[in-house]
């Protein structure tokens, strides 16, 4: 499941049902939530796809040896990613679709020349913020275009914020494995920028940040649950991100680090559900 990317998927699933909750909304199932799922299992596997049809030589390499050795699988979960994506593009209202048009342009920007030779991953240091806004963009606008329930501009830009920086800290990791990869091609990422220490440095701080404004947002609003379920997820992130013990495993990058995601819309609904039931 962590190979074919239906892992990341749920967790971008659950990041929504995550915003939900912190609109103030029961938690429920959502046409949006089929485009985010679908959407987001098709991306991280496009760019496996189009190496595989490109470049056969590339599946000898140990990062596509998933690929090779269930290529028919592989080849299943891209077609019903492309197929489940357009469905659900079919069922989804105008807003959504209106909603999703940039997103989807940053996201083509950010994986695919915009001009010739030239992508948006290839502006210094962009990376990781263009990572994390597109994730926050697509985790909280759309609950919050389809929210009943009516909130302040403010209050959705604060969970907006607090979505980028806790993306933005799991994402430094990712760059942080592939510097030799990413100086090779030229890309000036942060870690290769200023240092593999200070990336890690940055991570933490942008962890801390997130705390500190979920903390003054949530005891404002009283919503001591969400709160609990943010430091919580925070904490174990912040010992995901500096342990070198753990940071050694094999599935830490995308199965620890992407499962701080899915840990955190868990954490938001249980404590949601302990409350709704007190």
């Amino acid at each position: 499941m962590i190979k074919s990317n239906i892992f990341i998927a749920l967790a971008a699933v659950f990041l929504a049902i995550e915003t939900q909750i912190q609109l103030g909304m029961n938690p429920q199932w959502h046409p949006y939530l089929f485009i985010i799922f679908f959407a987001t299992l098709f991306e991280y596997n496009l760019h496996r796809f189009i190496t595989v049809v490109t470049n056969k030589q590339a599946l000898n390499n140990e990062k596509h040896h998933w690929v090779k050795e269930h290529l028919i699988l592989f080849y299943i979960v891209v077609a019903l990613s492309a197929i489940g994506f357009i469905i659900s593009l079919f069922l989804a209202q105008k807003a959504v679709l209106i909603a999703l048009a940039p997103i989807g342009l940053l996201t083509l920007f950010y994986s695919f020349p915009v001009v010739k030779f030239f992508r948006l991953r290839e502006v210094p240091g962009l990376k990781v913020f263009m990572i994390a806004f597109i994730w926050s963009a697509l985790t909280v606008l759309l609950p919050l275009i389809h929210t009943p329930i009516s909130f302040s501009k403010v209050q959705g830009t604060i969970i907006l914020i607090e979505r980028f920086l806790f993306i933005l800290a799991i994402t430094i990791p990712f760059d942080i494995r592939d510097m030799e990869g990413d100086k090779q091609y030229g890309l000036k990422t942060i870690p290769l920028l200023i240092g593999e220490q200070k990336s890690i440095t940055f991570a933490n701080s942008s962890i801390v940040l997130f705390v500190i404004i979920s903390t003054i947002h949530y005891l404002k609003t009283g919503s001591t649950g969400i709160l609990f379920a943010f430091i919580i997820s925070a904490f174990s992130t912040l010992l995901f991100l500096n342990n070198k013990k753990i940071r050694l495993l094999p599935y830490y990058h995308y199965g620890i680090l992407d499962g701080t995601m899915l840990l955190q819309g868990l954490l938001v609904y249980l404590f949601y559900f302990i409350e709704i039931n007190i």
